[in-house]
């Protein structure tokens, strides 16, 4: 598949090109990881100012999302990623191998720049998710900090660079010019932009910004930075769809195919494979796929967990910004429930109410009962799609409830997809807008005949 990029990745591969050390904090899903990754290939194969690149991500992020990114575009396809996780010896053998990018996760830092002791070998750095930097005082940044010297290049990519306060800023600026623009220390910087605010004495509990001290902050950084909210690049409201892949563990695996493989032969006791018997299966294997499945006698069983973990990092990685999350199962919303206390379940006109009112982080809503006359688009522009849907319609309509009119942001979908699963057939059939009773026959003879 070849990358074209918008207009706006133009600007941003050209000025990841242009700077040695930059920062693109674009909104998720608007194409980080390829706008990074079309400039990487082109500094290390065809300017050859790179030779070994580091690469800084999320843990799931790290484990898969670079290296498919990477062979999903043909111009990006000869970069050989390589992901440095695992056990350390594991880690050290990734090291030790010959590569274009070497993927590390956020929580290994410190053990890698222990590893090297003085110097890392790398030539550039890039940082997915610059924000979980932001702490001045986490082992990690002081780590990189000693280490920022081996970079040539430094790259910082984050949607959220101040997730909470300005003062977030300063620890991920640090990493891209030392402390030229916004000081050397975070002392100075809380000195030159922010005062005082709750104090008890000498302890000061928290700080405010002094007047104009965000257009100060601001000036400072926008020739290293590039603040993309898509306003000015896109014609609003878009819609950017993201796959998000879901890796099960070996073990996993095998149990899925296990389960996978029972079900679907159970069709042949039946006869032939007719829309009724393939539904019910279907029904099942898109449990599995989710992560767990309700037996003969109504309890769930639980084969995985990977989809809530990825749905925990998407929540870790928005810092806060509201996500309208659409289940399938039952045991799918007990889960979610579970890990999110404060998830809030849409079923009466309240929850309307409060989540357009910004009172509601997670909404969960079953598509049938979201996807018609409901004006959400005042709540938020996230949608996460946990448990997938053959229904066409259903699927259109539940994601027009944020990407309508009235919609102030663009609107990104995030599909979480267990790969080697039914998962996959039915978002391909979405994409082609093949979903319905002829797509859901053919995926369960696939996998019958497979």
């Amino acid at each position: 598949m070849n990358f074209v990029p918008h207009p706006y990745q133009k600007v941003a591969i050209d000025r990841l090109l242009t700077h040695s050390h930059y920062g693109l904090l674009l909104d998720m899903g608007l194409g980080k990881t390829i706008t990074t990754l079309y400039a990487i290939n082109q500094l290390i194969y065809d300017r050859f100012e790179v030779q070994k690149v580091l690469l800084v991500a999320p843990k799931k992020v790290a484990e898969s999302t670079w290296m498919q990114e990477a062979q999903k575009w043909a111009q990006t396809r000869n970069l050989r990623v390589i992901a440095v996780l695992g056990s350390e010896k594991q880690r050290i053998r990734a090291l030790e191998s010959d590569a274009d990018v070497y993927v590390i996760n956020r929580e290994n830092v410190q053990w890698l720049c222990q590893y090297y002791k003085k110097v890392l070998p790398f030539d550039m750095l890039v940082i997915d998710e610059s924000s979980s930097f932001k702490n001045p005082q986490a082992k990690r940044f002081k780590e990189l900090r000693k280490k920022r010297g081996s970079f040539n290049r430094i790259v910082i990519l984050t949607g959220t660079p101040a997730p909470n306060t300005l003062m977030d800023l300063w620890a991920q600026i640090y990493l891209l010019d030392g402390g030229e623009r916004l000081g050397k220390t975070i002392t100075a910087y809380r000195m030159n932009y922010f005062a005082p605010d709750k104090t008890d004495g000498h302890v000061v509990y928290s700080y405010r910004l002094l007047p104009d001290a965000d257009k100060r902050i601001y000036s400072r950084i926008q020739d290293i930075c590039m603040s993309l909210k898509a306003k000015g690049y896109l014609t609003l409201p878009p819609r950017i769809d993201n796959e998000v892949v879901v890796e099960m563990t070996k073990a996993e695996k095998a149990l899925y195919k296990e389960m996978e493989r029972d079900n679907v032969l159970s069709i042949i006791d039946d006869g032939d494979v007719t829309a009724t018997n393939a539904a019910a299966v279907a029904n099942k294997l898109l449990q599995l796929a989710n992560g767990s499945i309700y037996n003969d006698d109504g309890a769930v069983l639980e084969v995985h967990h990977q989809k809530l973990d990825r749905l925990k990092e998407l929540v870790d990685t928005n810092e806060g910004k509201p996500m309208l999350v659409f289940y399938n199962f039952q045991h799918d919303r007990d889960a979610i429930l579970k890990a999110f206390p404060k998830a809030r379940e849409l079923k009466t006109d309240d929850d309307v109410k409060a989540w357009n009112n910004g009172k509601v982080t997670m909404l969960l809503a079953h598509p049938a009962s979201a996807a018609y006359g409901l004006n959400l688009q005042a709540g938020g522009h996230i949608i996460v799609w946990y448990g997938l849907t053959w229904s066409l319609e259903l699927y259109q309509q539940a994601n027009a409830r944020l990407h309508r009119q009235g919609q102030t942001e663009p609107v990104i979908i995030h599909h979480l997809i267990t790969k080697g699963t039914i998962d996959e057939q039915v978002m391909r059939a979405l994409k082609r807008k093949e979903v319905g009773q002829e797509a859901l026959l053919e995926a369960i003879k696939y996998r019958l005949e497979a």
